[in-house]
């Protein structure tokens, strides 16, 4: 067999120009889209054209490709469990899995280059999905390519799976697994390095107040949003206001300068809050900052900022101050659920983590979204008996709608300690530990599966953030990494035991 990884230095610049494409796919989803042969695209153009890409090039790679649908695709690497008496091969019995994702969150703006150039500068790639989960899917490919073209036949067949709605649903993964069977074993490359033993459970629901829209003379709230999906501490949030009160607007005003110069800084971050006319009404506006759910203590939450200047006023539907009281004293700016009845630990993940992700109020209603991470040694139903015990008291209906049970591996599974050892020979960094994390990964979607890589230890944590970027040394090592790993998982010598 020829040096893959020599091999892997030789086709870098291929692997940086093909993830430059992939990047200038906009692949957040959209609405179903039907494409020019009638086919339905279930998660909208981009994340169609970020599909048909990969398959194309792991096609042209030698790899046979599987569209499910266009809910999901592979692609696959033919292992051989040696050759019979007549010295032909054995197809080989097993299948590593590699599950990689394709969609991206929202882009937002504010970025240093445009969301989907996949621009490089001073040795980085900017652009959404350079970290998660495009350059890491991208170095798996890029490994699997080397180890075939130096000639090496696996004892296990590898499989590239592409996920197309990894970051909202899951339902593309749930009609994959619908069509083909479920890898044996093997990783996500969607996380952290030296490697994710243990992922917490997570929850995502809608809490829910119906309000009394009637007529009423005084301040009234007819608008407030924030937030762009669950799993991200939202930037953005905005309430629109009025009232016929001669002089109402400038109190509010005057309010809000006094809220923004004695506002106490959160997580070492404090918001731009403004104000201005809409019509006959009031647009009340606050920018925080946003990062992934999993690590609210990165970012700023707008909506917490917002809802608390709302508490200081006094609207005229006392639905409205009700549900704003709620927040204020039962979220507002804690991640970890403290004063929502669900704060839960354990010594293998720490604390709970809560995020209000995304509110939406129409004077109707007031539904806010949560994405709630708790231990692996908790219950879905330990959560939601604390959290009832609240929301009983202001009349909130709570709708479940993403539930991924907690996932653990000790660290003497063969898994975790082949991941820990090929991270080892390339780092040098013995210090570095398996760690327990909040994010939610498609090693939930598969038996005896892990995540591994490719955010390395030290390194910023850009993901769903703004000017998310990808060292493109990093991203060198990460597939000689993976390559690696894939190597030692498909010996013949390999086994699940410990």
């Amino acid at each position: 067999m020829e040096d893959y990884l020599a091999i892997i230095e030789k086709n870098f610049d291929e692997e940086v120009a093909f993830l430059q494409k992939l990047v200038r796919c906009p692949s957040e989803q959209a609405p179903a889209a039907r494409g020019a042969d009638g086919a339905i695209y279930p998660f909208g153009q981009g994340v169609q054209e970020a599909l048909e890409l990969t398959l194309a090039e792991g096609e042209r790679m030698g790899f046979v490709p599987l569209n499910v649908d266009n809910y999901g695709g592979h692609l696959d690497f033919a292992g051989s469990a040696g050759t019979d008496e007549k010295g032909e091969a054995l197809p080989a019995e097993k299948t590593l899995g590699v599950l990689g994702h394709l969609d991206v969150v929202p882009a937002g703006d504010g970025w240093s280059f445009p969301a989907y150039s996949g621009e490089v500068a001073e040795g980085f790639m900017y652009g959404r999905g350079t970290t998660d989960d495009k350059g890491p899917t991208v170095a798996a490919l890029f490994a699997m390519k080397a180890l075939k073209e130096a000639g090496y036949v696996p004892a296990a067949n590898i499989r590239l799976v592409l996920g197309l709605d990894e970051e909202t649903g899951w339902s593309g993964m749930r009609r994959y697994l619908e069509k083909v069977p479920a890898c044996d074993y093997g990783f996500t490359p969607d996380e952290a390095f030296p490697v994710v033993n243990g992922e917490m459970g997570i929850l995502t629901f809608d809490l829910v107040r119906k309000m009394n829209d009637r007529p009423m003379k005084g301040l009234a709230l007819n608008k407030l949003e924030g937030g762009a999906a669950p799993n991200m501490v939202p930037a953005k949030a905005r309430a629109i206001v009025n009232s016929k009160e001669k002089g109402a607007y400038e109190k509010i005003k005057e309010k809000l300068t006094t809220f923004r110069n004695c506002f106490t800084e959160v997580n070492g971050l404090k918001p731009k809050i403004g104000c201005k006319g809409v019509g006959t009404s009031l647009e009340i506006s606050v920018e925080g900052k946003a990062s992934h759910g999993a690590h609210p203590e990165l970012g700023l939450n707008a909506i917490s900022v917002l809802m608390q200047f709302l508490g200081e006023l006094n609207f005229v539907n006392e639905d409205v101050n009700d549900f704003i009281s709620f927040y204020n004293d039962h979220i507002g700016f804690d991640c970890g659920g403290e004063r929502l009845g669900c704060d839960l630990a354990d010594e293998e993940s720490g604390h709970l983590i809560l995020n209000a992700g995304v509110l939406r109020y129409d004077r109707k209603s007031a539904t806010l979204t949560v994405n709630l991470r708790y231990p692996v040694t908790a219950t879905e139903e330990q959560v939601f008996s604390g959290i009832m015990e609240i929301t009983d008291k202001y009349d909130l209906g709570i709708v479940k709608k993403i539930s991924h049970d907690p996932i653990w591996f000790a660290e003497e599974d063969p898994l975790v300690r082949t991941c820990v050892k090929v991270y080892q020979d390339f780092t040098g960094d013995l210090e570095s530990r398996p760690i327990v994390t909040g994010t939610g990964t498609y090693a939930r979607a598969m038996k005896n599966h892990i995540a591994f890589g490719a955010l390395f230890p030290g390194d910023p944590d850009l993901m769903h953030q703004r000017d998310e970027r990808l060292e493109l040394k990093q991203l060198l090592t990460a597939t000689k990494i993976y390559a690696k790993a894939l190597h030692e998982m498909t010996l013949p010598g390999f086994s699940l035991e410990r």
